[in-house]
This record gives structure tokens, sequence and C-alpha cells, in this order.
């Protein structure tokens, strides 16, 4: 099974919306459970990472985007 990648900074846009409205969401650790800090509130939770990459409607943008 092919994992999505995810590294620590990324941004990621989830299918429902947190219960503060935002569905943006920052990752701090990506492991076999990830930890994600809502971009709008900055409630802290943990996911894991099966059920994250299925809620995981895109990813927005990171903190190295274009870096090599």
């Amino acid at each position: 099974m092919e994992h999505l990648r995810l590294d620590p900074g990324d941004a990621v846009q989830l299918k429902k919306k947190h219960p503060c409205g935002g569905d943006v969401f920052r990752v701090l650790r990506a492991a076999s459970d990830v930890r994600a800090v809502c971009v709008k509130c900055g409630r802290d939770v943990t996911f894991d990472r099966v059920r994250f990459e299925k809620s995981v409607k895109k990813i927005v943008g990171g903190d190295n985007d274009g870096e090599t």
C-alpha cells in the first residue's frame, strides 16, 4: 500500500471541517500516527495514519514548496 507523502510543515485540507469551522491542518509529525494542528483555532489533534490519509482532500502547501 502506497502512503501519502507527508512532511512536517505541510498544510492539508481535510474532507470534513473541524468543529471550529476550519478544514486546513498543519502537519507536526507524520509516522504511524499523524499529529496536526488546526490552522484556524490552533487545536492540536492526533489521528492514526490510515484514517488521516482517507480524510485528506488535498495538500495545500508546505514549508518547503519548490525545494529539492
